[in-house]
């Protein structure tokens, strides 16, 4: 049972777009299709599952026995970047038409704040290995989640009469507050 409330509180409650308001540049970026975002999101879950699963014994077994916790951040980072060049060469090899789509944005999951988000949180929360591994994927489909609900969004935008001071990216920052809204209706969904 912890493990669904940790899974729902990472993909609805705390969504680290709409609640958290982190990862926005590759949101507002990635958010044009819905293929794309899909995509985009599948990236995401991949690296911070995948970065989860490297950080936290890294963490435990290397800088805690150590006394290398100052390295931290340099050590996460690494490791994510590390990652991302693993899914950047995947799909540049697999499927290239979704690899010359997420252009620039797909380097920039190094630099997601959400990934490297999640490997803090899951220390500062004290979650166990497991725990851990549910969160970093409840937090990767959230962000999916945001992302697809938006393409769809923008979808619907661009055959809709936009007045011209909120077309572009005004309407999307209108838009992403209102999702915003929507998701705090799910604050109580866990007790």
């Amino acid at each position: 049972m912890n493990l669904i409330k940790i899974f729902l509180s990472a993909f609805l409650i705390d969504n680290i777009v709409l609640m958290k308001f982190l990862a926005l540049c590759p949101f507002v970026g990635m958010s044009t299709d819905v293929n794309k975002s899909i995509g985009m999101g599948l990236a995401v879950t991949f690296v911070t599952v995948l970065a989860t699963s490297v950080t936290y014994p890294l963490y435990y077994l290397v800088l805690v026995p150590f006394n290398l916790k100052f390295l931290q951040i340099l050590v996460f980072i690494l490791v994510i970047a590390s990652l991302v060049q693993l899914v950047e060469f995947f799909l540049k090899k697999n499927v290239p038409g979704l690899y010359a789509s997420m252009g620039i944005y797909l380097t920039l999951i190094t630099t997601n704040c959400a990934i490297l988000g999640v490997t803090f949180n899951n220390i500062s929360y004290k979650f166990n290995f497991i725990e851990a591994i549910v969160y970093a994927t409840g937090t990767a489909l959230g962000f999916m989640l945001a992302l697809v609900l938006m393409a769809g969004i923008r979808e619907r935008l661009r055959s809709s009469p936009v007045p011209k001071f909120l077309q572009g990216t005004p309407i999307i920052f209108a838009a992403t507050s209102l999702l915003a809204v929507a998701f705090m209706g799910f604050a109580n969904l866990i007790k």
